[in-house]
């Protein structure tokens, strides 16, 4: 099974615009809480994601990003 690319090239900037919204919500809690406890930086992000429209998000995405963001890790 392949992709139409027209699928492809239609869906681009409802992508593009859910990513802005995230990388916002996940700067703003870097900014904010790195090196915080886990569930601190959890409950932060989570928030902000939902603030910035980033949503649904999956939840296994948010627990790594928190846990990096928690740890200071890959920025």
């Amino acid at each position: 099974m392949t992709a139409d690319p027209s699928e492809y090239e239609k869906a681009m900037p409802t992508v593009s615009a859910f990513l802005k919204k995230m990388e916002r919500g996940v700067d703003r809690t870097w900014a904010t809480h790195t090196g915080r406890p886990y569930p601190t930086v959890r409950e932060a992000l989570a928030l902000a994601l939902e603030e910035e429209g980033a949503r649904p998000m999956v939840p296994q995405v948010v627990d790594e990003l928190a846990r990096q963001i928690s740890e200071g890790t890959n920025r």
